[in-house]
């Protein structure tokens, strides 16, 4: 309790923020501070001691046999389907509804990204829609644990293993989340699929103060082939094995992150007592929809508070917040099958009702590991008034 009451103290009454690093590297700055000094004084700056620490708490914490560390999250899902040897022409499934690095990597390398529909209560990816997208092409499924919540992952092994498909997990924002199987197992998210992706940016649950991501695998054959794909495809120097990049997550970022490793567990639980606030405050009014969860709510961890705003102009309620200084955010605004880069004429729009209707209503208010009562009573308050 004098651990929550010392951290609650320092970020009372401060300014409403979307994400508050701020706040939170204060709380952190003696430790991250004297860590970077030692990495400066060693100028082990690449793949130094920190690295291969934060890999080895990553590893337990996940409870996964392999991490890759990389240079950000996007690296990560590219390396990971190079590593699985994707071949230009086949096809790999993924959510229309959500970050655009998610199919960037797909035809960076050649592949065919097929968007399909999501689940209207989760926004994750609709398994029934994976199963009518598979072709005699289909060689993987890209779920994603959008807004910090596991995706269907029970239906989505059982379609891979039925059509002998490849699981990658975008696991960008669902670090820390737990996955409870049908048959009781708890997982956490990035250890299901076969393989699985993280981005390290700073506004992630667990975020450097930079670019940073990982890999995660099982695999004892794939995290060899990804070892050296992240490193020119070397294994020995000067001795080039298989096709690679260079990509690889720096000693200054790791000590960061281990860091912030060690409070993960405390930053998604403040991030679910925020959001259990939240929908306590907002879930009786007829026109706010707030966020599905199940069980004990380990399932999700809040990279995003998302609410749906029925029957009611959602870009006015954004421009009603953002006067009142409260910050909001809108994502998605536009599916991925409607980017100029990714349109495709095989895309029929009756494909994608859900997503053409969260695009118009979705809007996330402020969620980090800092807000506290006071903000998150104002941010309610103010946003309820808007309907009055």
């Amino acid at each position: 309790m004098f651990f929550v009451a010392l951290y609650y103290q320092k970020v009372a009454m401060r300014k409403i923020q979307m994400v508050d690093l701020q706040t939170q590297y204060e709380f952190i700055k003696p430790q991250v501070d004297a860590g970077m000094q030692e990495v400066l004084s060693s100028a082990q700056f690449i793949n130094g001691p920190a690295v291969k620490t934060f890999q080895a708490n990553l590893e337990k914490y996940l409870g996964v046999k392999h991490v890759i560390p990389c240079a950000n999250g996007t690296d990560a899902l590219q390396i990971s389907m190079m590593g699985l040897g994707l071949t230009p022409g086949d096809e790999v499934i993924t959510a229309d509804f959500t970050f655009a690095a998610t199919v960037e990597v797909i035809a960076l390398l050649g592949l065919t990204p097929v968007m399909v529909d999501v689940l209207p209560d989760t926004f994750n990816i609709d398994p029934a829609a994976i199963e009518k997208a598979i072709t005699p092409k289909t060689k993987a499924i890209v779920p994603v644990h959008l807004f910090g919540q596991a995706a269907a992952m029970d239906e989505i092994m059982e379609i891979a293993e039925k059509h002998n498909l490849f699981v990658i997990e975008d696991n960008a924002q669902g670090i820390g989340a737990t996955f409870t199987s049908k048959n009781g197992t708890h997982t956490k998210t990035g250890g299901i699929g076969h393989v699985a992706s993280t981005s390290f940016f700073p506004s992630k649950n667990l975020g450097c103060y930079g670019d940073g991501g990982a890999i995660f695998t099982n695999d004892d054959d794939l995290a060899h082939t990804l070892r050296g794909i992240v490193n020119h495809g070397m294994y020995k120097r000067y001795h080039h094995d298989v096709v690679g990049v260079n990509s690889r997550l720096d000693s200054l970022q790791a000590v960061v992150l281990n860091e912030k490793l060690r409070l993960l567990d405390f930053y998604n639980e403040r991030r679910k007592w925020a959001a259990i606030r939240y929908t306590q405050l907002l879930e009786h009014h007829p026109k706010i929809q707030t966020p599905v969860t199940s069980g004990d709510c380990s399932s999700h961890v809040f990279h995003q508070y998302t609410l749906r705003i029925l029957d009611a102009d959602r870009d006015a309620l954004v421009a009603y917040l953002q006067a009142n200084q409260i910050p909001c955010g809108v994502y998605y605004p536009i599916p991925l099958h409607r980017q100029k880069a990714y349109v495709d004429s095989r895309y029929n729009e009756a494909d994608f009702c859900v997503t053409n209707q969260l695009i118009n209503e979705v809007i996330s208010l402020p969620m980090h590991s800092e807000l506290d009562e006071a903000q998150v009573l104002f941010i309610c308050k103010t946003l309820l008034a808007f309907f009055d």
